[in-house]
């Protein structure tokens, strides 16, 4: 790999460790203000919107300034509305604000933060074709490690061993554990803001059109058109945004599924949510695929589908009360160790799937496009599905339907569609030769 590589390796790893992070922090700021339960997925939803709205100048935008400087203010502005949450301001106003203080940026022409994936933007401007899927496997691993390690130190600032710490302590702005995980986190984007400082200038170069907004939605529109009529770019795209919306979403039903299932702790499952991430870093391990062979995974995704709607239906119920595992000095409920290797099939399964298919995507986007324009479009359709996704999920709360039959919709949804991307993808094989326009 290319000088710089494991820099932006080290910078998704913290930047990435802080996201998991800040979800459990956050949901426990809205357990400290008593917000009622659909008011989680909008917290989602309102940091998600602007993502769709500005996407059209997010391209732009990429490809002007260096994606170093993008990811810095982007993980300083993340900082920056953790503060406000530990100064007092609702998690709900936060996000607000900080969604209107980022297009006030973009209006001074210093708009970054809404690049999702900058990341994986850079790659294909540091790294040949040929080596995108091993670069993919090591920032999704990166990614996924954070994800575990996110997770639980994120259910640890949360539990009640640092809230009595914290109430001892007596610390300024920090009255609850909740507070304490938020300036935690807040420290971390720091530090990532820091580590994008050392990523090296990849010598692509673009011209700045941020000048002719007007042009830019119009381009904006031929670039996603551009991508949907791919034979190639469109089953990736389809599938990426699919799985990508029902990733965020079932993140949230996780935590609410340990809760009513298994009857964990927001602590305790934010544990068991970081297990998934050992299975999906197997999996983007295991996804050592061709590029040439890349949407040959898509079975995988219909088996993702059928684990959740297995998951669904686990409960503490289905073992005899008391039942129990010792292993030397370690004790578990039968029912809590048994639900390990479930999640880790369903991350291993996710892995194995999104590495090949965000690599076919690169290579394709930036063959057909450029690095930024093909990025932008990636997030608008990903973001779309998630603000889809969550409305439902948090209509299906205010209707108090079970968790697990929630989880059931999502599921066979993401099977019916996962098999009609396969179903078209057979098609588009037939009328041209997808394995020539891997290697354009």
């Amino acid at each position: 790999m290319k000088k710089g590589f494991y820099t932006i390796i080290a910078a998704q790893f913290v930047s990435s460790l802080a996201d998991n992070a800040l979800l459990i922090a956050a949901i426990a700021m809205l357990t400290v203000v008593h917000s009622v339960p659909w008011v989680t997925p909008l917290l989602q939803i309102f940091f998600t919107v602007a993502y769709v709205v500005l996407a059209p100048f997010v391209g732009a935008f990429a490809d002007t300034m260096q994606k170093r400087h993008v990811m810095f203010v982007s993980n300083a502005l993340k900082a920056a509305g953790c503060a406000m949450m530990i100064a007092g301001v609702h998690p709900m106003i936060a996000m607000a604000s900080l969604v209107s203080a980022r297009r006030a940026i973009r209006r001074g022409g210093l708009f970054a933060g809404q690049v999702r994936h900058p990341h994986y933007g850079i790659l294909t401007e540091l790294l040949p074709p040929q080596k995108l899927i091993a670069a993919n496997a090591w920032l999704e691993s990166a990614t996924v490690g954070s994800t575990i390690l996110g997770t639980v130190i994120g259910g640890a600032l949360v539990s009640q061993v640092v809230a009595h710490w914290v109430e001892q302590a007596h610390l300024p702005f920090m009255s609850t554990a909740a507070h304490a995980a938020m300036f935690t986190v807040m420290l971390i984007y720091a530090s990532a803001a820091v580590i994008n400082v050392f990523i090296p200038d990849t010598g692509a170069r673009y011209p700045n059109r941020l000048t002719e907004p007007t042009r830019l939605v119009g381009d904006f529109s031929h670039c996603f058109k551009v991508l949907w009529k791919d034979k190639l770019a469109q089953i990736a795209l389809w599938v990426t945004t699919l799985l990508w919306g029902a990733a965020v979403t079932l993140q949230l039903l996780v935590l609410k599924w340990a809760d009513a299932n298994l009857g964990l702790s927001l602590s305790k499952a934010a544990v068991l949510q970081g297990v998934t991430g050992i299975g999906i870093a197997l999996g983007a391990a295991a996804a050592w695929i061709a590029l040439r062979q890349s949407l040959k995974v898509l079975p995988v995704g219909v088996l993702i589908g059928a684990v959740s709607v297995a998951m669904a239906f686990y409960n503490k119920d289905l073992f005899p009360p008391g039942a129990s595992v010792h292993i030397g000095s370690y004790f578990s409920p039968a029912y809590i160790l048994m639900a390990y290797p479930l999640m880790i099939a369903l991350g291993g399964l996710s892995g194995f799937f999104i590495v090949p298919m965000n690599a076919i995507l690169q290579h394709r986007g930036a063959t057909l496009l450029s690095a930024g324009h093909s990025i932008a479009v990636q997030n608008f359709n990903q973001n779309l599905a998630v603000l889809a996704m969550l409305g439902a999920y948090a209509l299906l709360l205010t209707v108090k339907m079970p968790v697990e039959w929630i989880i059931v919709i999502f599921s066979v949804f993401v099977c019916a569609m996962m098999a009609l991307a396969m179903r078209r993808h057979t098609q588009n094989e037939r009328e041209v030769d997808l394995g020539a326009m891997v290697e354009e």
